[in-house]
């Protein structure tokens, strides 16, 4: 018994560790150029299902015309929602210029 257990927590904290932060990244135009960084939060609330504030890439470029998106959900990020059980999932929004 004390031998099954051992091995189900073990492969739980395995998984948990194997567990990734999410990024997806995007070019607009010919991607980003001047190395600037503007970066913002969004706020969900139920697992991301209902946006409280979102970002607006295209505003944070400031009239650019070729810049890199990246949203992610970071390791910060990740936390706020575990201690949350998921009520609150913030993600960053992150543009290069």
């Amino acid at each position: 018994m004390k031998r099954t257990f051992v091995s189900l927590f073990l492969i739980v904290a395995i998984s948990f560790l194997m567990a990734s932060c999410y990024t997806l990244t995007y070019n607009v135009g010919e991607g980003a150029k001047t190395g600037i960084e503007v970066t913002e939060k969004n706020h969900y609330i139920m697992y991301g299902l209902a946006p409280i504030k979102t970002s607006d890439p295209t505003k944070m470029a400031g009239g650019a015309t070729n810049y890199t998106v990246t949203i992610q959900h970071t390791f910060v990020d990740g936390l706020l929602n575990a201690i949350t059980l998921g009520i609150y999932t913030p993600t960053t929004t992150t543009v290069q210029k």
